[in-house]
């Protein structure tokens, strides 16, 4: 078998010959006829996807390749003629093979000179396009024969455009879009002259030629900087006299803190995906397929502020060591603009490379009495009764007894208060304050179970949340539903009663600068500004004098709720004013089996509550976020 390969690769190497010295027509239109162009290797159109906070800096890169496509009307004329320059500096001028390179290259081959490439800019695109990069005869002439085939039917913009998005620059860079970010952190289009000469001058040997990581090759990668230079003057695409005043300019040091998705980024971007292929923008086999720019909303400052709010009042305190409790606590937090519904800030975990799942998007975790607010909300929207007859408002009088029978269809339904106390006579703004539960349920039965699922809904509530058909514990919280859909639902209060659903991406293109449609999103009436309002007069005084003093001092107006779920598994704090509305949850999960577990003992206290820590991390990051 050698033997044959052997016999096959010299007979190979005498027909390229004698094709390069003056074959019969006949041979070279047969190889023309039986070379056919191959389909793009899955590489070469691999791009990663770019995701960008609110201000356009960048957030995170994903995907296989670090690559992203660009037009060639976004590369600044200078930066193609020094490509040019430094590779081939007659390619407008002439066909898609150099006869005499090859020629010269195919030779040395033959007579064991070693290989010597002399392609041109079109060979090299059909080498990084369609074929590999070994040095074999065999794929010099495919990539000759492909290299004409292509000339004759893409132009020299389209075969130049292919080029600089295909070629490797080093750092992990392919393409001058990736080069340039990587190199000088900025867009291709944004790139100088002086910073494109160098970028050129790396396709030679970009391994070599990085200086800020390979100081020892600083003086060949100068000459070759200025041999870019001096190319374009020669080529009359550059004055002499600019050319005297440039300097060299430095690249940046490498960094790949983009590249992976530890922290919080990995977060960030599964919510993206998410919200995207929810909404049908695109699916995921072309999203994984890459080319995409994403512009988040998320506030860079804001998302710092929120993370080490959290570092702050909780991770920072954590011992698991001496606690073993420790190890099942998470926290989960979102905030979102009511007037817009952009999210601003998204906690998911302590890092997304250790625990995947985000707390802030999860939906296996119940609120509590965060929903009693929007039973009362209910209410008022009604205009319902209290069973004797009595309009409910703030002031309207319930038994506040614990373990309270309340009669429901087919029998009773027994809440009870947490630690058992009984209030007796109690208004609903003492019960809000207080979080009173067998209020909320009378209410709740009151006002019908079926008006306050549809308003629970219409603010913001997912309508196929698990436990949204429960009897009347759907007062209490017993609903599934994650923290991002909470404050989305207390954002509408802060809203006056109109909805505006979440959105945590802005804009969205692909790599060719096309722009990709995001979903409408329509705002909506869920409530009148009345029962809006009146809701969130009861809820500022929660923060002034009830459950959640500890939301106290961000020095502006402001109403929250408080809430704890079924056996302690999870403590919120959902607050607002008129420009944020956030929601924190500490939440207990095994680490190792995942199971949901109560907070017990963790933090060093006996229970934690949402007034606790999570108020805390309310009202810290919130004091940042207003400013």
């Amino acid at each position: 078998m050698l033997q044959k390969r052997q016999v096959g690769a010299r007979r190979l190497r005498w027909v390229l010959l004698t094709l390069l010295l003056g074959a019969p027509g006949a041979a070279v239109a047969a190889a023309y006829v039986l070379v056919q162009v191959p389909p793009a290797q899955p590489s070469a159109v691999a791009q990663e996807n770019t995701y960008y906070y609110s201000d356009g800096t960048l957030l995170a890169r994903e995907g296989h390749l670090r690559r992203q496509n660009v037009r060639l009307s976004d590369i600044p004329g200078g930066v193609r003629q020094a490509v040019l320059a430094a590779e081939d500096r007659d390619f407008y001028t002439r066909g898609a093979i150099d006869p005499r390179a090859v020629l010269r290259g195919a030779w040395s081959t033959v007579v064991g000179k070693g290989r010597q490439s002399g392609s041109t800019i079109t060979q090299q695109y059909v080498k990084n396009y369609y074929l590999s990069q070994d040095q074999s005869l065999s794929r010099k002439f495919r990539e000759m024969v492909i290299a004409v085939k292509l000339g004759g039917v893409k132009s020299k913009d389209e075969i130049l455009e292919g080029y600089l998005n295909t070629s490797y620059f080093g750092r992990g860079a392919y393409g001058i879009q990736a080069a340039s970010q990587a190199y000088y952190g900025k867009d291709a289009s944004n790139v100088s002259t002086e910073e494109g000469a160098y970028l050129a001058a790396l396709l030679n040997a970009p391994s070599i030629s990085d200086v800020a990581n390979q100081p020892k090759g600083r003086g060949r990668v100068l000459a070759r900087w200025n041999y870019v230079l001096d190319g374009m003057v020669a080529q009359g695409w550059l004055d002499r006299s600019r050319r005297a005043g440039m300097h060299f300019p430095e690249p940046l040091a490498r960094t790949e803190s983009a590249r992976g998705l530890s922290g919080q980024r990995g977060y960030l971007v599964e919510a993206v995906k998410k919200y995207l292929y929810r909404h049908g923008v695109v699916d995921s086999e072309q999203f994984e397929a890459g080319g995409y720019l994403i512009w988040t909303s998320i506030d860079r400052q804001r998302q710092r502020g929120l993370q080490d709010a959290v570092a702050a009042e909780v991770t920072s305190k954590l011992q698991p060591g001496r606690r073993p409790e420790d190890r099942l606590l998470r926290v989960g937090g979102a905030s979102i603009e009511p007037s817009t519904g952009r999210v601003v800030a998204l906690y998911g975990g302590a890092d997304y490379t250790k625990q995947y799942v985000s707390n802030a998007t999860r939906e296996d975790y119940s609120p509590g009495s965060l929903f009693k607010p929007l039973v009362f909300a209910a209410a008022v929207q009604s205009g319902a009764r209290t069973g004797d007859g009595r309009p409910i408002g703030a002031d309207t009088v319930y038994n506040g007894d614990s373990r309270l029978p309340i009669r429901v269809e087919g029998g009773y339904y027994i809440p009870e208060n947490e630690s058992n106390a009984s209030y007796g006579p109690v208004t609903v703004r003492t019960a809000m304050e207080r979080s009173v539960n067998t209020v909320f349920t009378q209410m709740a039965v009151d006002t019908g179970l079926d008006r306050v699922r549809e308003t629970a809904i219409a603010m913001g509530v997912p309508q196929s949340a698990p436990g949204l058909l429960a009897g009347p514990a759907l007062a209490l919280g017993v609903a599934q539903v994650s923290v991002l859909d909470m404050a989305s639902t207390y954002a509408t209060l802060a809203r006056r009663g109109e909805h505006c659903p979440w959105s945590i991406v802005d804009k969205m293109a692909r790599s060719g600068g096309e722009a990709v449609a995001l979903p409408e999103r329509p705002v909506s009436s869920a409530l009148s500004a009345e029962a809006a309002d009146t809701t969130s007069d009861l809820l500022a005084g929660v923060i002034a004098k009830g459950t959640g003093r500890a939301a106290q001092g961000i020095s502006r107006p402001a109403a929250g709720k408080t809430g704890t779920s079924e056996e302690n598994r999870a403590a919120w704090f959902a607050g607002y004013t008129s420009e944020l509305s956030t929601v924190v949850a500490v939440m207990g999960q095994d680490p190792d089996t995942g199971q949901l577990k109560s907070l017990h003992k963790a933090l060093g206290t006996e229970v934690i509550h949402g007034g606790d820590h999570p108020a805390r991390i309310w009202a810290a990051y919130m004091k940042r976020a207003l400013g």
